[in-house]
């Protein structure tokens, strides 16, 4: 399970539904502050009662758990246990989702399930196409219940999505599938593929009429595999059910349509085997001349991936070798929405864990969260839909890279397009094939340039069985068949009796014949052969027809062709040869070879001599005399004869011609669909640009009115603070000035000119020494200071140090306030100094006196009352009259008078009171008091004066 921004409510969510015992291990893997300790596992231990654990490096995986990855972390598994991994970068672009979504389909294959959740970015989509590859079930949370829907809505675009749903809906969707899943492979089950396979030909068809395309000749086990896989989607357990399915819901045949197509491909998938081809190429292009025109084919491209890579790879080239060929690169699929995806060159950016920085610097143009490939890359390719077997292929290649597409083919099918391959490169062309397919039995037609990463090189002139490869009809024409081992030779030194026999009647009896293969190319000569061929005139040649002599030169072409075409034997009587000045009659016979012996694909051509009029004449007593008249007329019916036949041909010819030129307009018309499509892109793209330019004239409308009420804000801001004439000033996260106010200027030295200078350069009217030590402490510990500071005038003010938040409560700086406390902080001293002096008063007189509040609690007292009863200010001040000390101030008569007389009166006195005090005996004493009220406080206290006249008795 992947999630990043938001996906902590989407777990919370979803393990609220989800049962503890569902059989299942749950990996959670989210984007996290490498440098905090995540409390993941602590929070959604709250919404499940399975084991939720922060994953440690090689646990084993169990059933009924949680496994939570840790910060700072890529994870991993391997055989069930999970593995963590430093990551190169601790910060920037990490894809722990990408990365272990991709493990999890090596280790597990059609066992692993992946669900993305809320989340921004595209982390998890190439994750998410490598389990589908390798027939994984995939969940993806709806965007409209994420709380970010970056990364789901990237997931929905591939078009791999098997559910979409809110998180908690998902625990039921998911059980039904495991279980379902779990019984289609529980022992004793019939096998699925059995039964599957008695209904190919009915889903074939079904495909076939939905989409245009036959699948009969892929490998059956591939298509019964995915097949079971839809039917568990759909917890479908009756192959005739998903059949009538199927018939009732076209929208699965499409489903199914891009299901068997499902690829596992990515940017420059097998780097190594990428640097060899690169290699290769550098070899090739060396002696190309800068104005040479390169063509590349790459089938079965998917959403283009590869075709791109091939693009980099070659304009890497380029680059290294300083030149600039013409470039056209064709891809093809007959999946027209990957065609379409190619097409825009858009992926997600998690692209990067495949292609490295320079190469997405270079060749990419990052786009909020993708990636867009350059024009210089996008001109040169052409994609197109198209279909390897029934459509005819691109010629005249130098390269065709057909990677991972043979091996979803059956045996049947991969022995008619390696030979198509063949017939659309050039010589000396490459093939480059993916790491787990082969040419099979075609070696007579490729050299292996590189055995580990399947790179073959074109023969220049391939002999044998395969030599010349027509354009193949796919899938119906059938191909030569494979060639058969000679024969058994005689052991060494032992006579071959036949062979010599053989010889001898050939040499004696046998006509003179010439052995050619399907060029034309003479092989092998028999017997007399001077009358008929002669070398040609220039460099040595070994052309049959160059080397004809007149009279076979017309004749010879069409023979031979049409030998090939009809294999069967091509007779032409009577021809007239030019010999020594004169003519001699030959009959011709191209016969194709069908002897096994390393000879099939081969031509006989036998030549015959014919008697003459001249000795038809001395045996006219056999056969009767002949008027010189009908000797004419004979020799020009031949003649005619052998114009029609070379007409014939000659129309034949013309009909070939035709065909190929077809295959050269079709593969035209396809480069013409694919400018007509670049065009209809432009003319979307500006309707695209035209309602972009009034989108961003309506919102520039909407700026200007929020910039005016921005700056009627800022004013009403700048008057309120200048009206305050508090000194202020803004500091950001550097103690840099980032604004103040007028009346900072009497405290600091600043002028406009000292915004953004460090508040430590400037100087300051103050005798406080800490104040850029205090900012950096509030910074810090982000609790505001307060301190009263004096200028080096005596001006007294109130500063006050607090961090500045944004809207977002993001820390942004700090802000310094002055207040002005100078006749505030004149008010108080005077204060003070009159309390002192009030109070050195008290402490002169002889009298005990003592204050207390409206509550009868004791204020203060003066010495004279601390000596006389011996207490101390620490058991008076705050305490009740009534307890002091051992409560020997508790006398009725003090009540009465605290009591009743002074809440009625303001004073009484001459109240002479008698009590005998435990630590200093009786004592009369005369009480006077008079009540104080404080205006400034509002608050009533009593004056009590005691007179000690117990001496005066």
């Amino acid at each position: 399970m992947g999630a990043s921004a938001g996906g902590l409510e989407a777990f919370e969510k979803f393990f609220q539904n989800m049962s503890s015992d569902s059989g299942m291990a749950f990996v959670l893997v989210s984007h996290l502050d490498p440098t905090h300790v995540s409390i993941m596992p602590d929070l959604l231990k709250k919404y499940t009662k399975m084991g939720v654990l922060t994953i440690e490096d090689g646990i084993a995986v169990q059933p009924n758990f949680a496994y939570v990855i840790p910060p700072n972390k890529d994870l991993a598994i391997l055989n069930g246990t999970l593995q963590l991994i430093d990551p190169i970068d601790a910060r920037g672009k990490r894809l722990p989702i990408d990365y272990f979504f991709r493990s999890l389909a090596q280790d597990l294959g059609e066992r692993a399930i992946c669900v993305i959740l809320s989340g921004t970015g595209t982390d998890g989509t190439l994750g998410l196409k490598a389990i589908k590859g390798e027939l994984g079930m995939t969940m993806v949370e709806d965007p409209d219940s994420a709380k970010y829907d970056g990364m789901p809505r990237s997931a929905i675009q591939s078009g791999l999505v098997d559910y979409i749903l809110p998180p908690e809906k998902m625990p039921e969707q998911l059980i039904k599938y495991t279980k379902h899943a779990v019984q289609r492979v529980a022992p004793g089950t019939a096998p699925v593929e059995g039964t599957i396979s008695d209904v190919l030909p009915k889903i074939f068809v079904l495909l076939r009429s939905h989409t245009g395309h036959d699948f009969s000749l892929y490998k059956k086990n591939t298509l019964c595999r995915r097949i079971e896989r839809r039917m568990n989607v759909h917890q479908i357990d009756i192959v005739s059910n998903y059949v009538r399915y199927l018939q009732e819901n076209p929208h699965e045949l499409g489903t199914l349509f891009k299901e068997l197509l499902i690829g596992v491909t990515n940017f420059f998938r097998d780097p190594e085997a990428f640097e060899v081809l690169r290699k290769v190429l550098l070899k090739q292009f060396a002696n190309r001349p800068h104005d040479y025109s390169l063509r590349v084919w790459v089938p079965g491209c998917a959403n283009g991936e590869e075709a791109y890579s091939i693009a980099i790879i070659i304009r890497e080239c380029m680059d290294e070798l300083k030149r600039n060929f013409g470039v056209q690169i064709f891809g093809t699929d007959i999946d027209s929405d990957a065609i379409d995806t190619a097409r825009a060159g858009i992926y997600p950016d998690s692209i990067s864990a495949d292609v490295d920085a320079d190469r997405l610097k270079r060749f990419f143009i990052k786009e909020e969260d993708v990636y867009k490939v350059r024009k210089e890359v996008r001109e040169m390719m052409v994609f197109a839909p198209q279909s390897i077997i029934k459509d005819p292929p691109f010629t005249k290649l130098d390269l065709l890279c057909c990677r991972n597409l043979l091996i979803y083919l059956d045996s049947e099918l991969q022995k008619k397009i390696v030979p198509l391959f063949n017939y659309s490169l050039k010589a000396g062309g490459i093939l480059f094939l993916g790491s787990s397919e082969t040419i099979g039995g075609f070696a007579d037609l490729f050299s292996v340039v590189d055995q580990k990463w399947k790179i073959y090189k074109r023969k220049d002139k391939p002999y044998g069985a395969h030599a010349v490869i027509e354009l193949p009809v796919m899938p119906k024409r059938d191909m030569p068949d494979e060639i058969q081992a000679p024969g058994e030779l005689p052991k060494p030194g032992e006579p071959n009796i036949s062979r010599f026999v053989e010889k001898t009647l050939l040499e004696k009896y046998a006509p003179p014949c010439v052995i050619v293969d399907q060029k034309g190319e003479v092989q092998y000569l028999h017997g007399q052969t001077g009358k008929y061929l002669a070398p040609a005139p220039g460099r040595p040649r070994w052309s049959i027809v160059d080397m004809a002599r007149e009279g076979l030169k017309l004749q010879l072409p069409s023979a031979i062709r049409k030998a090939i075409s009809q294999k069967k034997d091509v007779t032409y009587e009577g021809l007239r040869v030019k010999n020594n000045g004169g003519f001699i009659l030959v009959n011709l016979t191209v016969r194709p070879v069908s002897d096994p012996q390393g000879l099939q694909g081969m031509i006989m051509v036998v030549f015959e001599d014919v008697t003459t009029p001249k000795q038809a004449e001395s045996g006219k007593t056999k056969h009767g005399s002949k008027k010189k008249t009908e000797i004419q007329l004979e020799a020009l019916e031949q003649e005619l004869q052998h114009t029609k036949e070379n007409l014939k041909t000659t129309i034949e010819e013309l009909e070939t011609s035709n065909e190929e030129l077809k295959s050269t307009n079709e593969e035209l018309q396809s480069a013409n669909e694919e400018l007509q499509s670049a065009n209809e892109e432009l003319e979307t793209s500006k309707e695209e640009l035209q309602s972009l330019n009034e989108e961003l004239v309506t919102v520039n409308s909407e700026l200007e009115g929020k910039i005016e009420d921005l700056s009627e804000s800022h004013n009403d801001i700048r008057n309120f603070m200048d009206s305050t004439e508090i000194a202020t000033i803004f500091l950001d996260n550097e103690l840099c000035i980032k604004m103040f106010t007028p009346p900072a200027t009497k405290l600091m030295n600043v002028i406009e000119t000292d915004m953004g200078r460090p508040i430590g350069h400037i100087s300051d009217n103050l005798t406080y020494e800490n104040l850029v030590k205090d900012a950096e402490e509030v910074l810090k510990t982000l609790v505001f200071k307060e301190n009263e500071v004096r200028t080096k005038d005596g001006h007294w003010y109130f500063m006050r140090i607090v961090p500045y938040k944004t809207i977002d409560n993001v820390i942004d700086g700090v802000v310094i306030t002055f207040v002005d406390i100078h006749e505030q902080k004149i008010a108080t001293e005077k204060t003070m100094e009159l309390q002192e002096y009030a109070e050195s008063i008290l402490n002169t007189v002889r009298e005990p006196l003592i204050v207390l509040n409206k509550d009868l609690r004791i204020v203060s007292a003066n010495r004279s009352f601390f000596k006389t009863f011996q207490v101390s200010p620490e058991e008076t001040d705050g305490r009740l009259i009534y307890d002091l000390g051992d409560r020997q101030w508790d006398i009725p008569k003090l009540r009465e008078l605290l009591e009743e007389i002074i809440p009625d009166n303001t004073s009484f006195e001459g109240y002479e009171v008698e009590h005998k005090f435990p630590k200093v005996g009786p004592k009369k004493m005369i009480l006077n008091a008079r009540k104080i009220i404080r205006k400034t406080e509002r608050t009533e206290m009593i004056l009590l004066a005691i007179e000690d006249i117990t001496e005066k008795r």
